[in-house]
């Protein structure tokens, strides 16, 4: 039985000749202030500060058949897309934006435009809070290392997450339309939270680029448990395509002490390998926040070694931040 096809087609049935009640419109907003620090053999990136800002407008309505429908798009300067037509470098200033129908007996389908998710890289960041990411050339710093690679399907594609099966357990399915000399691509993900404290996660998602060296498979699994102010994470990513250098094995563990309600603090590891290279790149974080009302105080230190997988000396740095967030 395809459970994906009689789902999406049942939502699909439901959405013709409906009208609208009336729906509602809101705005969330944040903002945020930031000093951070670079440094490394040969490298003194120095003091800098940035300002973020972020502004989330949402609507909703109900329409007559019952089903629920919402949209959401995001307005956010320098993105970090600096490549697409729709990026930062060329002035936009659009964010992630999509519609979401939704029914507890259908489910809920999200079409996204911009951003969207597979059913793997719906799933948590890894369990440290993707430290890579930090020194990650890609993002315009002044390290230069190598991404992590991913099965995120980018503009137009769907994300389904199945009506309720039984407590504790929910299931994703994405699909990413067929693009230019690419089939199309389907993933799904599981997760379960019955037990208390526990929660289990398992995905995997088909990557067709209409190369075969760059197409494969991206299966992820998360695993969390909190016992009283401790809670531990571990996960682990694998990218697996035609072409053996370009896969990549992202593995991850945290531990997170919650001191009260305001204040916590969190260690964790990751570690990246990266096709047949012999050198893995190892990350790791110490971080603290303190939140009240709407503002959150965070404070980090991260170490990068072997970020372009090579021993060299050169190729290891080290991180520190300072943050002041605020939502409203």
């Amino acid at each position: 039985m395809n459970i994906k096809k009689i789902g999406l087609t049942a939502l699909a049935a439901s959405l013709v000749s409906v009208s609208a009640h009336a729906g509602s419109m809101s705005v969330a907003g944040g903002a945020s202030i930031n000093a951070e620090g670079y440094s490394g053999e040969n490298l003194n990136g120095g003091t800098t500060f940035s300002m973020g800002n972020q502004l989330t407008f949402t609507g909703s309505g109900e329409l007559d058949n019952g089903l629920n429908v919402t949209l959401s798009f995001i307005i956010d300067e320098f993105d970090g897309d600096t490549t697409s037509t729709s990026g930062a470098a060329n002035g936009s200033i659009m964010d992630d934006h999509s519609v979401t129908v939704s029914s507890d007996e259908l489910g809920t389908l999200k079409f996204s435009a911009e951003g969207g998710s597979s059913a793997t890289t719906a799933m948590d960041a890894s369990a440290a809070g993707n430290v890579w990411d930090t020194f990650d050339g890609a993002r315009g710093t002044i390290v230069t290392a190598v991404a992590q690679s991913d099965s995120a399907p980018g503009d137009n594609s769907f994300l389904y997450t199945l009506p309720s099966v039984m407590d504790g357990l929910s299931i994703d399915l994405s699909y990413k339309p067929q693009g230019s000399n690419a089939l199309s691509a389907s993933g799904y993900g599981i997760s379960y939270t019955g037990v208390e404290g526990l929660t289990a996660k398992y995905s995997s998602t088909e990557i067709e680029t209409g190369t075969a060296g760059t197409s494969g498979d991206h299966t992820a699994w998360h695993l969390s448990y909190v016992y009283g102010p401790v809670t531990g994470t571990v996960t682990n990513s694998e990218y697996d395509v035609g072409t053996a250098g370009s896969d990549q094995t992202l593995s991850s563990f945290a531990i997170s002490y919650t001191i009260s309600d305001e204040l916590s603090v969190t260690y964790g590891e990751d570690t990246i390998e990266k096709g047949n290279d012999p050198t893995d790149a190892e990350y790791s974080v110490i971080s603290a926040s303190y939140t009240a009302g709407g503002m959150t105080l965070s404070a980090s230190m991260k170490e990068a070694e072997n970020v372009n997988h090579t021993t060299a000396s050169n190729e290891d740095f080290e991180y520190w931040s300072l943050g002041a967030s605020f939502a409203f």
